[in-house]
C-alpha cells in the first residue's frame, strides 16, 4: 500500500513572482492503495510508438489485452501475464481479461486510482493561484498548491527539499509541459537527499500532454489521457482514467 501523508504549517512561500498565502492544513494522505503496483494504469487502453521503455508493470482495466498495443506481447504460459520487450526487468503486463486472479487484482487497482484522485483532488490547497504557468518555480515549501487555470510549464521546474517532502499540484483544468523542459530534484539549504518523484503528486482533471524530450517527475493522477510525445520521459507512475499514448518514452517507476 502506497500513502502519502502530507503535514503543513502555516505559511507563506513564494511561487514565480507572486507570494501565495498558506494556511494551516493538517494531514493530507494520498493513499495509492494497490495503484501503488503499477508504473502505467489505464481504464482505456496503452500504445506506444516503440521502441518505449518502461520499468515496472503496466496494466490496463475493466478492458481487455487488445488494448494495449505497439509491444509485442508474449504471453506467459500461466495466462496470469505476459511480457514486452519494452517493459524492463521484472515488469510485466496485465490485462482484465488474463487469467485469475488477475482480474480481481485489476479491479482493486483501478478502485483505488479512482479513489486517490478523488482524495487528491479533495486536499485543502495551501497555496492557491489563477494562474497556472510554473515554469521557472522553485518549490521549496511542502504543501498542496492549486491551480485555477491548467498547468502549463514552458520553462525548467525544481522541486527543492528533503526525501520526506511531499507536493500536491492540483488543476481543474489540463497540463502542458513544452519541449526539452525538465523537473528537477534539489536539495535544501542545508544539504543531505533531495525530494523523491514519488513524493510529488499532480491530480490533473483535463489532459495531459508532455512534448518531446520533456522530463516529468511525480505521479500523474489523470481524470482523463495522458499522452507522452517522442523523446519524453516520466520518473514516477502514470495513473490514467482514460488512454495512455507513449511515443518512443521512457518511463521510470519509483525504486
Amino acid at each position: 500500500m502506497m500513502k502519502l501523508n502530507l503535514f503543513i504549517l502555516s505559511m507563506t512561500a513564494a511561487m514565480g513572482n507572486a507570494r501565495i498565502l498558506g494556511t494551516t492544513n493538517g494531514i493530507c494522505s494520498v493513499d495509492l492503495g494497490k495503484a501503488g503496483d503499477y508504473t502505467i494504469l489505464s481504464k482505456a487502453g496503452i500504445s506506444t510508438v516503440p521502441d518505449s521503455v518502461i520499468t515496472g508493470n503496466i496494466a490496463v482495466s475493466p478492458i481487455a489485452a487488445t488494448a494495449i498495443t505497439g509491444f509485442s506481447l508474449t504471453a506467459d504460459p500461466t495466462n496470469k501475464h505476459s511480457f514486452s520487450t519494452q517493459v524492463a526487468g521484472q515488469g510485466k503486463v496485465y490485462a482484465a481479461d488474463y487469467a485469475v486472479p488477475t482480474p480481481a487484482l485489476l479491479t482493486t487497482a483501478v478502485s483505488n486510482m479512482e479513489n486517490a484522485y478523488e482524495i487528491a483532488k479533495a486536499c485543502t490547497p495551501n497555496f492557491s493561484k489563477v494562474d497556472g504557468e510554473i515554469g521557472g518555480t522553485t518549490f521549496n515549501t511542502p504543501g498542496v498548491y492549486t491551480y485555477k487555470e491548467g498547468i502549463t510549464i514552458n520553462d525548467h521546474v525544481t522541486f527543492e527539499g528533503g526525501p520526506d517532502d511531499v507536493f500536491i499540484i492540483q488543476t481543474t483544468n489540463g497540463f502542458l509541459q513544452a519541449a526539452g523542459k525538465e523537473m528537477r530534484l534539489i536539495p535544501g539549504p542545508l544539504g543531505g537527499s533531495p525530494p523523491l518523484a514519488s513524493n510529488i503528486i499532480w491530480q490533473i482533471a483535463e489532459a495531459v500532454i508532455v512534448e518531446k524530450s520533456a522530463k516529468v517527475k511525480g505521479t500523474l493522477l489523470a481524470a482523463t489521457s495522458v499522452t507522452m510525445k517522442t523523446g519524453s520521459s516520466l520518473n514516477g507512475r502514470i495513473l490514467a482514467q482514460t488512454a495512455v499514448v507513449l511515443q518512443k518514452s521512457t518511463i521510470t517507476g519509483p525504486a
